[in-house]
């Protein structure tokens, strides 16, 4: 009788534990993100956000969705790609109406064939190609460009995986690719402290939150089963983290040199 009685309690509490984790797998990846909106609203400044980082994860979620269509792996994790795509979406359209509002006489640059009227009244007349300039890449005039790109990206990867979704090895090679990239999003931070040989400037707490986000993430990965590029991924983005705060240690007691660089960016990873 206590024994059923028992299991009458700790069944809806492990089901509340799981809808707990559930949720903060979907949510917990935007939640950085959130204050760093905030702030770019309030100061109109987006110079402190890379929106590099939009890209990254913009291909990585994407990726993770096409992989779902060949191997269907948890729904939160699914659920966390879309809530992650349109998290980067609207930071990307703030970021890019703060620059361009900011910058004067700028040049306009756009992923499509751009009219003359975008251009400088200087600049050659029109242009009828794609801005896939290294130099200007990701570095458009308008949201509506990003959206084109993403766009693009997203039907050329669909079509590609559409052809070759029977193929188990390009299945298995898509799901990595996708967490893989995701995995990789520190490592700009962390080439970025070793070449200036200082952390002066990149939040310690934000850190502190990748590296407790992806330490969950990874147990969960682990524990719920989720195909095996998930975990190996999450430990790969833990042990970056980690190599970051030794870099905190590392140049905070043993300084390299005189520090004349301006502060990098503070809130570039999803957790």
């Amino acid at each position: 009788m206590e024994a059923g009685g028992l299991e009458w309690l700790l069944v809806p509490m492990h089901q509340l534990v799981s809808w707990g984790a559930a949720g903060a797998m979907v949510f917990g990846g935007v939640v950085p993100y959130i204050p760093q909106y905030r702030d770019i609203r309030r100061t109109q400044n987006a110079e402190g956000f890379s929106t590099y980082v939009c890209l990254v994860l913009l291909v990585a979620n994407i990726l993770r969705i096409l992989f779902w269509f060949g191997r269907r792996f948890e729904s939160p994790l699914l659920w966390q790609s879309i809530i992650m795509i349109v998290t980067m979406l609207l930071m990307l359209k703030l970021c890019t109406e703060v620059r361009v509002s900011n910058e004067l006489n700028i040049k306009r640059r756009s992923f499509a064939a751009a009219d003359s009227k975008d251009e400088e009244i200087k600049a050659p007349p029109k242009r009828s190609y794609l801005d896939f300039d290294l130099n200007y890449f990701w570095h458009w005039s308008k949201f509506t460009d990003y959206m084109q790109c993403v766009l693009t990206f997203t039907g050329v990867t669909g079509y590609i995986t559409y052809l070759w979704l029977d193929s188990s090895l390009f299945v298995e090679m898509l799901g990595f690719l996708a967490v893989f990239t995701e995995a990789m999003l520190g490592v700009p931070q962390l080439y970025c402290n070793y070449q200036n040989r200082s952390t002066e400037g990149m939040s310690v707490k934000m850190v502190l939150m990748w590296t407790s986000g992806d330490t969950f993430k990874t147990i969960y990965f682990i524990f719920n089963q989720a195909p095996f590029q998930f975990s190996i991924c999450g430990l790969l983005q833990v042990f970056v983290d980690i190599t970051i705060l030794l870099q905190v240690y590392l140049y905070s007691y043993y300084p390299q040199k005189p520090v004349s660089h301006t502060a990098h960016p503070a809130s570039t990873k999803a957790l």
